[in-house]
Parts: C-alpha cells; structure tokens; sequence
C-alpha cells in the first residue's frame, strides 16, 4: 500500500475513496467539522466538509502500526520511510551497550488565513494563525483527543480576542513526533520532531467575529 521510500499523489488517491460510493469498502474517510458561537453563545456558522488531501507524512506514521514499518530487535537502524519521508534519523540510541528507541505521537490541529496548492510533500500550511490576542490570530485553547475502534478525532478551541474578524481559510492536522532514546550515559532522552498529517483549504470561509469561539474537529477513520 505504502511505497519504500515516498508516497506519490497516485497512492493517496487511491486511500480516499469518496463517501458516494457505499457499495465499495474504504481505506480512509476523514472530514472537517467547525461550529462557531458568538460572545453570547448562539451558533452562528457550522461547516462541514471531507478531508480529501493527506500527505505523504501521514501515510508514512500510520504505516508504522498498521504495516509494520518499524525495525526488528536485531536492528538498530529505522526503516527508510521513517527516513526519508518524516526526516526522522536512521538511528538516536547513543549507548553503547543494550538500548531501545521507541516513537509516539500527539496531534495538533494549526489554522491558517492562506490557501495553496495541495502537494503530498506539503509541510506547512500557506499562512498559519499565530497563538495570540492580536489583530490576525487566534488564542488556542488545549486540544483533545480521542478514539472509538478505528477513528480518531481531534478537537480544538479557538478564541478570537482581537477586536477585528478573523478568517479561517486552511486547516491542518500536526503531529508532534517524539524519539525516546538511551544517551550514551544511558538515561532516556526524547527528540521531538514534526509532521504536517492532512492539509486542505476550506469550502467556505470560516468567519470568527471579535469575541467569539470556535472549535474545529478532525476525524479520521481506517478501515478495510
């Protein structure tokens, strides 16, 4: 399903399959949803749209535990897709004896106010909304995250405390990458690195007024 080395823009067509189509059994379904409340707590815009446009870096991480992309206990070099697509090292353990290095992840969702072209190479979005109360960003509350079976979801809260309107153009789903490793005096260390999951622009623009809230959700679901 995943190739050695990268992942091309043929082999994510072929991971989504379109949500019309219930006579076939999909790989991956993913959708956007955003609810936005004005300061006194009425719903004023809700979006929904599907995810049509994961990277190569996320085929790359979820290719660790649903294909096995992880060396053996008599290697200590990673696998070349962990290489070359996530720019993780071929090897973090220091120790010279005995060691592990072992991977988890936590997911962040970023807004941006650009739009761009969707490549699978992709890494950052056009024009990311910075964490603030200024004229432009948006103040991001804690994220959470969560599962049922196969689907993941991630939800995030946003508040815009500027006095003028933000515009919500491009959303994407982060990873937070994280090494744990043995040091060479063989104590554990961790290396945090960082990968752009899914980038897509919006439908529809997502307009958050001064002093209004809005929570953004990403689900993505594996199957077959």
């Amino acid at each position: 399903m995943v190739a050695p080395d990268l992942a091309s823009e043929e082999d994510i067509a072929k991971l989504i399959i379109p949500d019309d189509l219930p006579s076939e059994q999909p790989t991956l379904t993913a959708y956007i949803e955003a609810e936005v409340y004005d300061r006194d707590g009425r719903l004023i815009q809700h979006h929904r749209q599907p995810i049509r446009s994961p990277t190569q870096q996320l085929l790359a991480l979820m290719s660790i535990p649903l294909i096995g992309t992880f060396s053996s206990s008599s290697s200590s070099q990673a696998t070349s897709i962990l290489v070359n697509v996530l720019g993780l090292p071929s090897q973090q353990s220091t120790y010279s004896g005995p060691n592990t290095a072992n991977i988890v992840w936590n997911f962040s969702i970023q807004l941006g106010s650009g739009t761009q072209a969707f490549s699978v190479t992709l890494n950052s979005l056009a024009a990311p909304i910075a964490n603030g109360s200024g004229a432009g960003e948006l103040s991001y509350g804690s994220l959470t995250s969560t599962y049922t079976g196969t689907t993941i979801y991630v939800y995030q809260t946003v508040i815009n405390y500027s006095s003028t309107t933000v515009d919500v153009t491009e959303i994407g789903l982060i990873a937070t990458i994280y090494i744990q490793y043995q040091n060479s005096s063989n104590a554990y260390e961790y290396a945090t690195y960082s990968a752009l999951l899914t980038y897509d622009t919006l439908s529809s623009t997502i307009t958050i007024p001064s002093g209004s809230i809005a929570t953004f959700k990403v689900a993505i679901s594996f199957s077959g």
